[in-house]
Formats: C-alpha cells, structure tokens, sequence
C-alpha cells in the first residue's frame, strides 16, 4: 500500500468520531448481508448492475474505510469479494467487460477495485492489481491513443471498455477521472509519474479559475468539457456554472496528482466548496430546470465534500452526518427518492452514506 493511501486510510480513521458509529455499524451490517454467495454485490433495481462488477469493488471499498472497532472486519467475506474481483477481472486488466455487449462501467469498476484491493493490505494485492493498472494507463486519452494537448479530452477517462481514439470521446468527466487518479496513487504509482501531469491539465480545464486573475472566476468545478448537456448545472453565458459534487471530486483529483492543500486551484476549489456547503443537498444549482439536482446526487455529494473537507482538514457547518442518521432505514441502508443517478439503489446510496460517515468529523 502506497504511502498515499496509508495517509488516507488513517485520515479516515480519525474521522469518524463516537457519534457516528452506531449508524455506521448498522450501515455495515447491511452491506455485508447483501453480498451474494459468489462473493459479489448484485443490485436487484438495475439490471445494467445485476452482474455485480461494478457494484462489488464500490461496496468492497466503502466496507473498508470502516473502522475495526466499529465493526470488524470479516475477513472470510473480504476474501471472497476479492476472489469475485479475480474472476471478473479480463485478461486486459479490466473489470465490467465480462459481457462486452455491456459494459458495467470499466474505468469505475476497475479503479474501485484497485482502491479496494490495496486497501485491503492482503497477500498478493500487488500482484492481483498490477494487469488493472496498466488498463488504466491504456485508458487515459493522451498520445498514446491518438490524442493531443489542445484536445478538451486530454488527459482525462472515460467510461472505458475498448481504447478510444480521436475524434470519438465517447463519455468523458471529472468523476471517473478522480476515481481512477486516485486508485493510481493507492496502487503507489508515484506522483512523479508523468501520467499525473497528463491528468492535470483535463482536471485543471474542468475548473473555474484563473490564477492570474483569480477575482474573474469562483474556484469550483463542472463536469465535463467534452459535452455541453451533462454538465448538470448548466451554463451561465460565460462558462459552466460551478456545483458542488464536481468541486469536491475537483479536490480530491487534484490532491491525487500531487497538488498540496495550499496550491492555488485546490485552496480556490475549497473555498467554494465552504462557502457554498450546508447539507447533503447539493449546491451551485439556479433556476427550476435543475432542481432535481440538489437531492438526485445527494449521496454522492455527501460522500465527496465529506472526504474533501477532511483531505483539506477543515471541518465546515454541516449536517450531513445528522441527516444520514435521522433517514437510514431499519435494515440499515439508505435509498434516494430521485433516480437520476441510480441512487434509489440501496446499494448505491448506502455505499456512498458509508463513505461519508467514515470521513464527517
């Protein structure tokens, strides 16, 4: 395990204070009765995740960012996600491409499941993510694959699968980059690697701001610059409005690459994201044909400015972990009312609600 993600192991550890630990616990009771007895998670809401390649390392991850004492770790279990991984796992190194007819999201999963296997600290981990790293590196829209710096792709992932070359993006954003940037520096590739550099300029283009005259933009993040309609809070005349869930992934890609919480675009993004944060609802969204925004990306969003604010060490007003309290469900598992982004997914909510209170002060 990289010293990186030691740092971010232990920072998880201290974050999670007495009051969160029952809901926590109960959080991880559920996961963990959900794990099918091939090993995998299986989502019973969206067939696209009924093989269980993407959900599996995103379930797997969060299990593992929960402290001991909260609730220990079955290791029998733990084993046999890793062994479902190992099965799924092509000879290409990626993961989500058993059917190649659909794909389950490859980049994701794949980058999941290098989180979650270096987190895991078992024998054999570098072994097992060595063939998925370098499907990563393949993945990454650079020359190696046709691309060039002026293009608004460089340096960025997409949704993954087979190696895409210009003019054909495909899907490209911020979030799968950051996942895999951050399953990069887990898996100990170190900062120096040029591959961080490369990313850099896509994370820095998805960015408001301008360090020579920082007083024109507002530090925050969008989405994407490849695709006009899936930056989900629009376009003010000038650029794309900044939200909250693409800030906190814009911190967290940054520190990834190597940026120190002082460098000029991390400290803009986290005064953004403090200024505009209050709850799990999601802010930087104007105007009625965006909000159902706020709440659809909730879970994610809880769990992203949760790990950034705690990446950053500051601790803002928030009650996000006083919210995922009073709405878990009995069986300890959350869902979202709105499904824009497969949220209503038990699952997929209480996954992400895990996160979050392994992070919240």
């Amino acid at each position: 395990m990289s010293r990186y993600s030691v740092a971010l192991l232990l920072a998880a550890q201290v974050g999670c204070v007495h009051n969160q630990q029952p809901a926590l616990r109960r959080a991880a009771d559920y996961l963990w009765s959900q794990q099918a007895d091939d090993g995998g998670w299986h989502s019973h809401t969206y067939g696209l995740l009924r093989s269980g390649q993407a959900l599996t390392p995103f379930v797997l991850d969060a299990l593992l960012q929960v402290r001991h004492d909260v609730y220990p770790l079955p290791q029998a279990k733990v084993d046999r996600a890793r062994a479902f991984i190992r099965n799924n796992t092509q000879e290409s190194g990626a993961i989500g491409m058993s059917d190649p007819g659909i794909p389950d999201y490859p980049n994701y999963a794949t980058a999941l499941a290098v989180s979650a296997i270096c987190r895991a600290r078992r024998a054999g981990s570098e072994t097992q993510v060595r063939p998925m790293i370098v499907y990563l590196r393949a993945q990454q829209f650079t020359e190696q694959n046709g691309w060039k710096f002026e293009d608004p792709a460089y340096g960025a992932w997409g949704m993954g699968g087979g190696r895409r070359t210009p003019p054909d993006t495909g899907h490209v954003d911020l979030s799968m980059t950051r996942y895999v940037l951050e399953a990069l520096r887990a898996a100990g590739v170190p900062p120096t690697d040029r591959i961080f550099e490369q990313a850099r300029v896509y994370v820095e283009r998805c960015q408001n701001f301008d360090p020579k005259h920082p007083e024109d933009t507002d530090g925050g993040f969008f989405f994407t610059t490849t695709e006009f309609d899936t930056n989900k809070a629009g376009h003010d005349g000038k650029r794309f409005r900044s939200y909250g869930s693409t800030t906190a992934d814009g911190i967290l890609a940054l520190l990834a690459i190597g940026r120190p919480a002082d460098d000029p675009h991390v400290a803009a993004a986290g005064r953004w994201l403090a200024a505009h944060h209050h709850n799990m609802d999601v802010p930087g969204f104007i105007g009625p044909a965006y909000q159902r925004w706020p709440r659809g990306l909730a879970f994610y969003y809880s769990a992203a400015s949760t790990q950034a604010f705690l990446a950053l060490n500051t601790h803002p007003a928030s009650t996000v972990a006083d919210a995922l309290r009073r709405t878990q469900r009995p069986d300890g598992s959350w869902a979202n009312s709105e499904n824009l982004v497969k949220e209503d997914d038990p699952l997929i909510a209480t996954g992400f609600a895990v996160r979050a209170l392994a992070a919240a002060p």
